[in-house]
């Protein structure tokens, strides 16, 4: 909200960047230490943990998750049209929302836990809890710099969240696999991911002191800009907080539906495969374990470029449509999911081609990464679908369809989940079962809300251009970077090492498929020369490339 933000925050474009690398670092931050984590918790323990992280994931965004976005667009509305005292007083009323929500979360989740979950997951629940209340606050702080179109703070914070994160859980994991080293391998493994689970609390603890740290630097500045409000508008708290929790209550259910898909999924999986199928507990949850921990995060690495994007477009959107400025309101729509097409039908294409050497890198354990890789190949598609159908949910909540986000996560939920039953009960699908209905899950949403932004906003897309045409440049790339990665192995064989010649050969030929896609998307005239100038450092880009031949 200070002016020195404002100056410095850039286009919206440049502050998604921001975001985006922001994110991407703390995927990869995510997924270098979950590889040495799932090493001493094993899959056992990553069972665990999965089951009780989608529980306590649900209760967060139920309670705090969608605070800042909900914020951001609320405060970005006031101070588009000058009301600085308003959006102080939206961001009040979100810490007090954060305090009083956050804190009965903590204590269903700890006190509740073994109704929850299964007893074999309630401790690593339990260690959970805490980190809600804390996340409440975090995510008013985070909703209030996000207003002003500034992403540094949330950025950083991420960053410093997920390095404590891992430092905090390889150690306690590691501390507390040792301590229990002589009991049976279920307990060794159920305190294994109990140390993996307070990492996640010591993330959020250190990012919300240098969040908060940020907001005491900028009080003074703050207090000046709402000292030139002269508006004549200032609404009561008792109206500011009523209008708060009316729009954070359908940013909450839309991540709610999209997260309780997921415990719907974990609680039909377990109770067919198990009580129906008759798979034993062990194994039904390690097999889980694969597909959650393993297959999941990497696929969700790209989709977090969306979901930056979508945070950052929430308030240039918000301000827009407030100033009803729909042609404003529609461009900057249409640039945020081009954007992220360009980024995610690449990403998905590289996912399924080269499933397998991808997941070596991250998780070589032998015994699993057939399954763990054939799982990512099949929900590589999804990360196009997710990608897109996160930009267009922000969209509509930008606009004002809050609730649109919630119909077609309903009417996907209702599809998925029948079509589930059906392939646990009638297929031997088993655990892939889960990996088809997140496709159809995932496809439904963005089609849905496609529909919804030409209904509301007179949004249409070229198809050609979003998608077909990065579509076919991606396949072309992913069938060479898959025949260079299988020479490179084959050339490389002589080193005797198989994990470091699929690292080397898999990062090879990962460079060389971002270098041939982008070659293809400027020499088509797919990417242009405007569409680089409105990224960071654009000109000086577009330069080096026209040298190079790349731009027509």
């Amino acid at each position: 909200m200070a002016e020195t933000d404002k100056k410095k925050s850039g286009g919206v474009l440049v502050q998604a960047g921001i975001l985006a690398v922001a994110s991407m670092l703390v995927r990869i931050i995510g997924l270098l230490y979950r590889g040495p984590l799932t090493a001493i918790i094993g899959d056992e323990g990553n069972g665990y943990y999965g089951t009780a992280y989608n529980i306590y994931t649900i209760i967060l965004m139920v309670s705090s998750y969608s605070v800042p976005s909900a914020i951001s667009k609320l405060m970005a509305q006031k101070l588009a049209v000058g009301e600085y005292k308003n959006a102080q007083k939206i961001f009040r009323c979100a810490l007090i929302y954060g305090i009083c929500v956050g804190a009965l979360a903590s204590a269903l989740l700890f006190f509740g836990a073994e109704v929850l979950v299964p007893k074999v997951a309630a401790g690593v629940l339990r260690v959970f809890a805490p980190t809600v209340f804390l996340f409440g606050l975090l995510g008013a702080l985070r909703g209030y710099f996000q207003a002003s179109g500034s992403m540094v703070q949330t950025s950083i914070s991420q960053i410093l969240e997920q390095l404590a994160n891992a430092v905090v859980s390889i150690g306690a994991a590691w501390v507390l696999m040792h301590y229990f080293a002589s009991s049976d391998p279920t307990s060794q493994a159920q305190h294994g991911a109990m140390g993996s689970a307070l990492g996640t609390g010591a993330g959020v603890a250190i990012a919300l002191l240098f969040v908060w740290g940020c907001y005491l630097r900028h009080r003074k500045a703050d207090l000046a800009l709402v000292a030139s409000d002269h508006t004549g508008k200032e609404d009561s708290y008792w109206a500011t907080m009523k209008e708060t929790i009316l729009v954070i209550t359908p940013f909450m259910l839309s991540g709610f539906i999209l997260n309780l898909t997921t415990s719907l999924n974990q609680t039909i999986y377990y109770r067919l495969i198990i009580r129906v199928r008759g798979l034993a507990d062990v194994e039904a949850t390690t097999l889980y374990g694969i597909f959650s921990n393993k297959a999941v995060v990497i696929s969700n690495i790209p989709i977090s470029i969306a979901t930056a994007v979508a945070s950052a477009i929430i308030p240039g959107i918000s301000a827009a449509y407030a100033r009803r400025d729909l042609a404003a309101t529609r461009v900057r729509a249409g640039n945020a999911i081009r954007a992220t097409a360009v980024i995610a039908i690449p990403s998905a294409v590289g996912l399924a081609f080269l499933a397998k050497p991808i997941t070596m890198i991250l998780f070589p354990q032998q015994q699993s990464l057939d399954m763990a890789s054939q799982l990512l190949a099949l929900l590589a598609v999804t990360v196009i679908f997710y990608s897109v159908a996160t930009i267009s949910n922000a969209v509509l909540q930008s606009i004002g369809k809050m609730n649109m986000p919630l119909v077609s996560a309903g009417i996907a939920l209702a599809i998925q989940t029948a079509v589930l039953a059906v392939l646990l009960l009638y297929t031997n699908l088993g655990i892939y079962a889960l990996a088809v209905v997140s496709v159809i899950y995932s496809l439904l949403i963005f089609a849905v809300n496609n529909a919804f932004l030409k209904k509301y906003l007179g949004y249409t897309q070229n198809a050609g251009r979003v998608y077909l045409r990065p579509l076919i440049f991606s396949l072309i790339m992913g069938a060479a970077a898959r025949i260079l990665y299988a020479l490179l192995a084959r050339a490389l064989a002589f080193l005797g090492r198989d994990y470091f010649v699929n690292l080397i050969a898999a990062l090879v030929a990962l460079i060389f498929a971002v270098v041939l896609y982008f070659f293809l998307m400027f020499r088509s005239g797919t990417l242009t020369r405007k569409a680089l100038l409105s990224v960071p450092k654009g000109e000086k880009i577009a330069d080096i490339l026209t040298k190079l031949h790349w731009l027509r």
